[in-house]
């Protein structure tokens, strides 16, 4: 039997490209940065100091596109929100055709087995309509939002040793849904902008709040644990993300928070609450060792306020409260959840975790909600 012909239409040439230079994924964006700084160095001054994360970020991005590059619907809603998030870092029409000539010159370099005038026309025409979605969101979005909010830090709690809850004050209003969450920007390291989820509900006097972990290494983590004080300013990004309360339906909440997965779990609480349904809620709080449980207080003195609400806490080491183990796996010792729509929010191995059981007992995928998977790699640094 004769072989199928090989497929030559524009997404199985992208397709290509993208799988030979993925072992190489490193040297292919360093050598695209490296071109874009040396042929266009006034654009130096739109991305951080250093590079490692944006590196990474690059690749995904493509990677994302050529997934998706025939499936209209789905590239648009991504590259739609890449263009408005984008908008922070200063991005501006005139500079797409530069990245996109240094991009393609990469590409070539590095992938000399698929890279062929065929090959280029495809990623020219990708790369066009890419860039176009992205401008024309970022347009229409500028008609209706700034590119950053400027926030002043009014209060800063210590939880923990690495734990502290940022209190800041916007300096315009701050339209936001309980569940979603934002990128900051701290005086400290310019242009590195990290995901934080918002912890309350939307507030009469406009202030916003945060828990933020410090981790090892991370720049903009360890600047707003050990290092704002009331009186510094940051920036935020506009809010973003689709983990919210659906409240068309009456259905219950499921929601399992993991270390400071807790603070958007305490804003959808604390948005139920505000709607005046009486929606049951079910809240599991994990985290490794009890004393992490930093917020535990504040979620009891909840429960008892609202009797909608159950509270249990969930730890991997040592007795405390109801549960040990893992937090997933915690959540099958109760139900039936077939009433309810399910909320994660915690770090992605978690998530992912999360979402495997939660489908292993019944719940569909349309109703359960979390962060994108993406934004949570590195978001808390």
């Amino acid at each position: 039997m004769a072989d199928a012909p090989e497929d030559t239409s524009d997404p199985a040439l992208i397709r290509r490209t993208m799988a030979e230079i993925e072992p190489i994924a490193d040297k292919v964006t360093s050598h695209f940065y490296a071109l874009l700084f040396l042929q266009h160095p006034d654009l130096r001054a739109l991305f951080p100091a250093a590079m490692d994360a944006q590196r990474d970020r690059l690749f995904k991005a493509l990677l994302t596109a050529a997934t998706h590059v025939d499936d209209p619907a789905i590239l648009t809603t991504y590259l739609s929100h890449l263009g408005r998030g984008h908008r922070k870092y200063g991005t501006r029409p005139e500079h797409y055709p530069a990245v996109g000539e240094c991009l393609l010159a990469a590409l070539a370099q590095y992938a000399p087995q698929s890279w062929s005038p065929r090959t280029e026309a495809a990623w020219v025409g990708a790369y066009t309509a890419i860039s176009q979605i992205m401008i024309d969101a970022a347009a229409e979005d500028e008609l209706r939002a700034p590119a950053w909010w400027e926030a002043e830090v009014v209060a800063h709690e210590m939880r923990t040793s690495d734990i502290a809850v940022v209190t800041v004050r916007p300096d315009q209003p701050y339209p936001f849904l309980a569940g979603q969450y934002a990128a900051l920007e701290t005086p400290w390291w310019p242009r590195v902008w990290r995901n934080y989820s918002f912890a309350s509900a939307s507030r009469s006097d406009g202030l916003l709040s945060f828990h933020v972990k410090a981790v090892p290494a991370g720049w903009v983590s360890n600047a707003l644990v050990h290092r704002a004080r009331p009186g510094d300013v940051i920036r935020l990004g506009p809010p973003t993300g689709s983990m919210t309360v659906d409240h068309s339906t009456d259905n219950g909440l499921l929601c399992l928070g993991g270390g400071t997965g807790i603070a958007p779990i305490k804003a959808l609480v604390e948005d139920v609450a505000r709607h005046g349904r009486r929606r049951p809620v079910q809240v599991f709080y994990g985290a490794r060792r009890d004393h992490d449980l930093y917020d535990i207080d504040t979620m009891l003195r909840m429960q008892q306020t609202h009797p909608w609400l159950s509270v249990r806490p969930v730890v991997d080491e040592g007795p405390a409260g109801e549960l040990c183990g893992h937090l997933p796996d915690a959540v099958c010792q109760y139900g039936p959840w077939h009433s309810y729509d399910a909320y994660l929010s915690g770090p992605a191995a978690m998530i992912r975790c999360g979402v495997d059981t939660l489908r292993g007992i019944g719940i569909p995928s349309h109703r359960i909600r979390h962060d994108s998977i993406e934004e949570l790699v590195g978001a808390r640094n």
